[in-house]
């Protein structure tokens, strides 16, 4: 399967864009029950969300429901190998979110605390950032 992308934007490449601050926004639990919130800030490919989706579903054996909060909407360019300078930007390599500390990655609900604990943890290790497991108030662990 194709990794993650916008299926059409605007403009082909972007800036690179300031990555200061917290997340103002998808920083609380909209979904489910439990969430994998990202502690650190950095990019996302759209490989690394589809790797994280897999290793949770697989996880899961099928049981409890998944959403994914985030999505790769900025292109990253990249020049080829031993390219002189100058000649404008290079083509679109990829495109990544913008992770910002405190932005929920993914949320779960339908299945045990213990369950999508370890589910997410197992996600966590395929992430280029540090994440940890929120729970709604109101949840028994």
């Amino acid at each position: 399967m194709a990794s993650l992308a916008p299926s059409r934007t605007k403009f082909r490449k972007s800036q690179k864009g300031s990555r200061a601050g917290n997340a103002k926004r998808g920083n609380t639990l909209a979904f489910g029950e439990f969430g994998l919130q990202s502690l650190s800030r950095g990019p996302m490919t759209g490989q690394q969300i589809e790797a994280a989706r897999v290793t949770i579903s697989r996880h899961l054996k099928r049981k409890g429901k998944l959403w994914i909060r985030v999505f790769p909407h900025k292109p990253i360019t990249k020049k080829p190998a031993e390219v002189r300078m100058g000649q404008g930007k290079g083509p679109v390599e990829y495109y990544v979110a913008q992770i910002k500390p405190g932005v929920i990655l993914f949320e779960l609900a339908g299945v045990p605390a213990t369950i999508a604990k370890e589910a997410f943890r197992l996600a966590d290790a395929k992430l280029p950032f540090r994440c940890r497991f929120i729970m709604r108030e109101g949840t028994a662990e």
